[in-house]
């Protein structure tokens, strides 16, 4: 019987959260170093990242991918999201990018 992968695109926080479950004497380098890495690069909690998540797509109509690349990064300022915006070969106009940046700023 094979065993079928199946390819998911994940935020650092929800990947940090998996990693989280894994026990960490039993872990091997890339484990350990990725957990490392995801735990001092997280934003966000991996709630609040799924929740930006899915308003990037269904509000600003960003592709999955396009959502976690924002929000692994957490833009601040206008020019900073145009940056990541202009690698996408689509020309995304000044009110989606302004709601963008809305949804990333922390609710407190």
């Amino acid at each position: 019987m094979s065993e079928k992968l199946v390819k998911k695109v994940l935020t650092i926080p929800e990947a940090n959260q998996i990693l989280q479950k894994l026990n960490v004497e039993k872990a091997d380098q890339i484990q350990k170093r990725t957990l490392d890495y995801t735990t001092k690069f997280a934003k966000a909690t991996p709630e609040a990242a799924k929740k930006m998540k899915k308003e990037l797509e269904t509000e600003c109509g960003l592709t999955e991918e396009e959502a976690v690349e924002v929000i692994n990064v957490m833009p601040k300022s206008m020019e900073e999201l145009r940056t990541f915006t202009s690698g996408w070969r689509k020309l995304l106009p000044t009110e989606t990018l302004e709601k963008t940046l809305k949804i990333l700023r922390p609710k407190s």
